[in-house]
């Protein structure tokens, strides 16, 4: 059987499938450190956006609340995170970085310039700085049309009546 030549050369699926096997690949590295892919997406954001709120990260990381907090306790219980209070909302917690996680995001960074490399061999330097800025000029259009149909009023992304 051989494969629709519309599907290999998809945009969505090929994204799809480029992403799920550059998530596997950094997946086995970290897994040696003892960390799930939930956990790792938790560390990396809070890398990005210490002292945010938990419903806050649960809405970027795309899960439900309930299920970050379970990734958050053993976080905790490994020394990674600490919850402290919001002084604006005695009912949230503020989720900070401790010290004893820096080792681990230093090897995580580099698990991560290693399966860049292995993704990108056989590119030139020029040759993967624009697939990336192209990648970057995707990821802009498609934020920039988010919900531009339904205020449309036509439920489509990106049309106009």
């Amino acid at each position: 059987m051989t494969a629709d030549p519309y599907l290999s050369r998809s945009l969505g699926f090929l994204l799809a499938d480029v992403s799920r096997l550059v998530r596997q690949r950094f997946d086995a590295r970290a897994s040696r450190l003892g960390l799930t892919r939930a956990q790792w997406r938790v560390l990396a954001q809070l890398r990005r956006r210490e002292g945010i709120n938990q419903t806050a990260l649960a809405e970027i990381l795309e899960v439900e609340p309930i299920t970050l907090g379970r990734h958050i306790d053993r976080l905790v219980e490994k020394g990674f995170v600490e919850r402290r209070p919001d002084p604006a909302d005695r009912r949230a917690w503020l989720l900070h970085l401790r010290a004893e996680v820096q080792p681990v995001l230093d090897r995580l960074r580099e698990m991560s310039a290693e399966t860049r490399m292995e993704a990108l061999a056989g590119f030139t330097d020029a040759e993967a700085d624009r697939l990336i800025e192209m990648l970057l000029q995707i990821k802009s259009n498609m934020t920039r049309l988010d919900g531009a149909g339904e205020a449309a009023g036509d439920g489509r992304p990106g049309t106009r009546t």
